[in-house]
């Protein structure tokens, strides 16, 4: 099996380090010098942890064309860039490989999930396609530490047959769920549930305070995948609780990492420049806050972070009004 990576940020480049082991590996970049890099010194500088090279049988292009020598496509690029990709695919010929995304989020403006991206592009699409998704940090994955993540597809002979290849990786644990819609839910909405735990300990407000505003996120969580008719078993799986405990706590977090630079007062801006790299919660909360008023869901840590992040709420105003503010009785059941 030929596996082409499309995106050499860090996760691109840890996921083409794990598949080497089994697999070639082309990485498409649009970057020349990031190209040369890896062909020449098995390097992608900025992206890659200190020490760690690709292995020999991982090359790079610039040429999109090359990639339908694969066998299989990996989208790891940001969300927002997904459907860019899929349609400059498109646009060289109609049928592509076979194709799993690692992204997470809402689309900005059309609010739509990764599989949805892909079928209203190509309404019936003619390849097999699912996401590689669950709780996993790019520098653990490159130094081959113990990973368990979930292939979701609607087509189940299809993630069991990726899931078995993609087991022969050392250390890595892949299962299989056919709930697509509920994992990317899950997926998307622990990114902002991440931020809001950035603030709790930029502030300094405790293990209490964190402990409650993950178990209170995870019910925001579980409401979102039953409304968009999700199964709720997913939330207490791998893409939802697990993915959720690993970006909420871990300190290799952006999302994290957002929320605890506004918590030492520097504006959304400064953040992203300082960080470089996608922190997906910061978009995805505006299509969650958008949803959550459609549907009519209450979803105070969402609205909490929105609030924050775009209409300048102070965060000691925002977090008085999660402690004050009345609810349905029901909701003090989680």
């Amino acid at each position: 099996m030929k596996i082409g990576v499309i995106g050499s940020g860090s996760w691109g480049c840890a996921l083409s380090i794990a598949f080497s082991t089994i697999s070639d590996v082309l990485i498409y970049s649009r970057n020349p010098q990031q190209v040369f890099n890896i062909n020449n010194h098995h390097y992608n500088d900025g992206y890659m942890p200190s020490g760690v090279l690709f292995n020999s049988n991982v090359l790079a292009t610039n040429t999109l064309l090359d990639l339908f020598g694969m066998d299989l496509l990996i989208i790891a690029t940001p969300i927002n860039s997904m459907r860019q990709v899929l349609n400059n695919l498109y646009a060289i010929k109609s049928n592509i490989p076979d194709v799993i995304w690692v992204c997470k989020g809402f689309e900005q403006e059309t609010g739509l999930l990764p599989h949805q991206i892909i079928e209203d592009i190509f309404q019936k699409p003619s390849f097999k396609y699912g996401g590689l998704l669950g709780p996993s940090f790019a520098f653990d994955v490159a130094h081959e530490k113990i990973t368990a993540l979930v292939l979701v597809s609607k087509d189940i002979d299809f993630g069991f047959k990726l899931a078995t290849k993609f087991n022969a990786i050392a250390n890595f644990r892949v299962y299989v769920n056919e709930d697509v819609i509920g994992a990317e839910i899950c997926s998307a909405v622990k990114n902002v549930i991440a931020i809001a735990s950035g603030v709790i300990d930029g502030l300094q407000l405790g293990d209490n305070a964190r402990a409650a505003l993950v178990t209170r996120g995870l019910h925001e969580i579980m409401k979102l995948v039953i409304s968009l008719h999700g199964n709720v078993n997913t939330v207490y799986g791998l893409t939802g609780l697990g993915d959720l405990m690993l970006t909420s706590n871990g300190a290799l977090s952006r999302n994290k990492t957002v929320g605890m630079k506004l918590a030492a007062g520097k504006t959304l801006q400064n953040i992203l420049n300082e960080i470089s790299h996608v922190a997906e919660g910061v978009s995805t909360v505006k299509e969650v806050y958008k949803l959550s008023r459609q549907l009519k869901l209450e979803m105070p840590i969402t609205t909490a972070v929105y609030d924050v992040l775009y209409n300048n709420c102070p965060i000691e105003h925002v977090i008085n009004q999660l402690l004050t503010r009345e609810s349905k009785f029901e909701t003090y059941l989680l």
